[in-house]
C-alpha cells in the first residue's frame, strides 16, 4: 500500500497583501469561481455561508465534461492561516497562509491521502493534472487581492 502522506500535491506562491486580504477571498464561497484555475468551478449554490467556518457545509456548480453539483464541509480552519474542505469522497483542497517577508506565502494542496476512492483519484491523473491549475488559482487568488481582479 502507498505511504498516504505521499498523497499529497501543492504549489505555493508568496502573494504581496496580509493574510487577511488572502482569507477574506478564501472564505466567501461566492469567490471560488473567480479564483479557480482549473476552469471546472461554475458557480457557488444559492444558499450558501457568506463566510465559511469551521463545519461550513457549502456547494459548488461544477464542470467537468459535464456539469454536476459538489457539496464541501469545512474541516480544518484557523483564522488568517489555514482553511481546508473535504468532498464526498473524502479528498481535501487545503490553503495555509504563513507571513513572510513581502506578503503572505500561501500554499495550496490537495489532499487525496484521505480519499475513500484514493485510487480512483490517481487512475483519473488528477495528481498530475492539478498542480498547473492550482498555480493558475494563487495566480487568480494574487490578481483579486491585489488588484481587485
Amino acid at each position: 500500500m502507498a505511504d498516504p502522506s505521499a498523497r499529497k500535491v501543492s504549489v505555493s506562491r508568496v502573494i504581496p497583501a496580509p493574510a487577511s486580504a488572502i482569507f477574506a477571498v478564501l472564505t466567501d464561497p461566492g469567490m471560488h469561481p473567480v479564483i479557480d484555475g482549473s476552469g471546472s468551478v461554475r458557480q457557488s449554490r444559492s444558499g450558501n455561508p457568506d463566510h465559511l467556518t469551521l463545519g461550513s457545509k457549502f456547494s459548488m456548480s461544477m464542470k467537468i465534461g459535464v456539469p454536476y453539483l459538489i457539496r464541501n464541509t469545512v474541516v480544518e480552519f484557523e483564522a488568517d492561516r489555514l482553511i481546508a474542505w473535504r468532498h464526498f469522497n473524502g479528498h481535501r483542497w487545503r490553503y495555509e497562509l504563513e507571513p513572510v517577508e513581502g506578503g503572505t506565502k500561501v500554499t495550496e494542496t490537495f489532499d487525496w491521502s484521505t480519499a475513500r476512492i484514493p485510487k480512483f483519484i490517481e487512475l483519473m491523473g488528477y495528481p498530475k493534472k492539478h498542480p498547473a491549475a492550482m498555480e493558475k488559482t494563487l495566480e487568480r487568488l494574487e490578481g483579486v487581492v491585489t488588484k481587485g481582479g
